[in-house]
């Protein structure tokens, strides 16, 4: 029975989307296929989305960033951590090796930790980075603080990200260099299909209410501007997160009985910030999306100019947001004409072509 030693960063949930349409595409073209999930993703993220038998070895793979919030790094508090990270680098690379060796993986998949890809090279196990960013290239935009010196750490994270046997980089994703040699595959996403009648049902939308998604990821916004969209007539909010039980204008998404993919494939608007899974579905959903952007992260600009040119999208300015001034942005983007057909979704499909043939 083949297994896959799936390393997948717990920075948020953007790089499990990712990987779990690759997997399950695999299991179709790999009979009696397992995975093992070493990662700190939660295991509820897995069990209504991952369709091949799998089981969870929840060890820390990379730091990724420390944030207050999705939308706020805190740059000082993330090279602190990537720097306790590397202090005990030579012991955490011995401890994935030697599990490498006692679970005797036919392959090492990782999106993004560079420590597996260390790891299986040493383990003589055959590593396939799935990326849309490296974490040497995050690192790259933030300044260290005075303690700490950067470039040792950036280059140990590139000189890792080397010892992948082979790279597949997703559109869109930005240049690396760090890879000997990599396949450029199309883009991952894998929509729900849409409920808009039940939803508008269950909501008992009144006639031309429009329902805006506010979902920004796997790290919490822990607060909105309530009062002062309370006043946006015309619009029905679902927010991710706590709503007032006194809120006439926002609904939780978790008091849905729908999951969170199939009500981002059955609302009218998205609003959320440049993040590879949100950003790539509402495309491939035709959905428009406002978004909000940090200007401070590695796959950002890619993503930004991807839905430019194939979705439709306003940004909204963080204090406009943080504000409450949304009714102009969503006036604006409900108004956009459509743009040119995307490109199809053929990314896992293309990288479990690949791996069954390592396999």
């Amino acid at each position: 029975m083949p297994l896959i030693w799936a390393a997948i960063s717990g920075h948020g949930f953007g790089h499990a989307a990712q990987v779990v349409p690759v997997l399950n595409a695999l299991g179709h073209l790999v009979p009696n296929l397992r995975v093992l999930l070493r990662t700190t993703v939660p295991a509820a993220f897995f069990e209504d989305r991952l369709t091949i038998p799998w089981e969870m070895s929840p060890v820390q793979q990379d730091v990724g960033c420390v944030q207050n919030g999705p939308m706020t790094i805190d740059v000082e508090a993330t090279w602190l951590a990537h720097q306790r990270f590397h202090s005990t680098w030579d012991d955490r690379l011995r401890t994935e090796v030697a599990s490498m060796q006692a679970a005797h993986p036919d392959i090492v998949l990782a999106d993004t930790p560079y420590l597996a890809l260390a790891a299986g090279k040493l383990a003589a196990i055959p590593s396939v980075a799935l990326v849309s960013l490296t974490w040497n290239l995050v690192l790259s935009q933030y300044v260290a603080p005075l303690s700490i010196d950067a470039q040792p750490i950036i280059q140990a994270i590139g000189h890792a990200y080397g010892q992948a046997d082979l790279a597949l980089r997703i559109t869109p994703a930005p240049k690396m260099e760090s890879f000997l040699r990599f396949i450029d595959i199309g883009p991952i996403a894998e929509p729900a299909s849409p409920v808009r009648k039940q939803l508008a049902e269950l909501l008992s939308l009144e006639p031309g209410e429009r329902t805006v998604l506010v979902g920004f990821g796997g790290i919490p916004l822990d607060s909105l501007p309530f009062e002062k969209l309370e006043s946006c007539s015309g619009y029905r909010f679902l927010f991710d997160g706590s709503v007032p039980p006194e809120s006439r204008r926002f609904v939780s998404t978790k008091s849905l009985p729908f999951s969170f993919k199939t009500v981002m494939a059955s609302v009218d608007v998205i609003m959320t910030k440049p993040g590879y899974g949100t950003l790539v579905e509402a495309v491939a959903l035709q959905t428009p999306m406002i978004y909000v952007r940090r200007y401070n992260f590695a796959d950002e600009q890619p993503l930004v100019d991807y839905l430019r040119r194939y979705g439709r999208g306003v940004e909204l300015s963080m204090s406009d947001f943080t504000q409450g001034r949304w009714l102009a942005a969503l006036k604006e983007v409900l108004d956009l004409p459509p743009t040119t057909t995307p490109p199809p979704a053929t990314g896992a499909s293309e990288a479990a072509a690949v791996l069954a043939k390592l396999l």
